[in-house]
């Protein structure tokens, strides 16, 4: 194969790996008051996808779940990003584990048409 050849095929491949790797922008959540908002979200099945979280509160949150299995500390005023899926079809819950009374959300996973 010539070289200009296989370097167009070799780029072609990144792109369409690096497309197929971020097909969702992130899923942006906040928590203020010790409550998440949105508290509720919805993607589509067998695709990973991306959630950033920004802390709006004057303490340490820890955004956690079991059903997505992650556990991540938000310090006051940072953001953090979490990597999930792909999942199957269902709802999954996530919550902040300082706080489990008032901070908690529900992922739903629906399949593609």
């Amino acid at each position: 194969m010539r070289p200009a050849l296989a370097l167009t095929a070799l780029v072609s491949m990144i792109v369409a790996t690096t497309a197929t790797a971020h097909a969702m922008d992130p899923v942006r959540l906040e928590v203020k008051d010790h409550h998440f908002s949105p508290d509720h979200f919805t993607v589509p099945a067998g695709q990973r996808f991306v959630i950033e979280l920004t802390n709006h509160d004057d303490t340490v949150d820890e955004f956690e779940s079991y059903d997505l299995k992650f556990e991540k500390i938000v310090v006051a005023g940072g953001t953090i990003s979490v990597h999930a899926g792909p999942l199957h079809s269902g709802t999954y819950k996530f919550f902040d584990d300082y706080h489990p009374d008032s901070a908690t959300g529900t992922v739903t996973v629906t399949e593609t048409p």
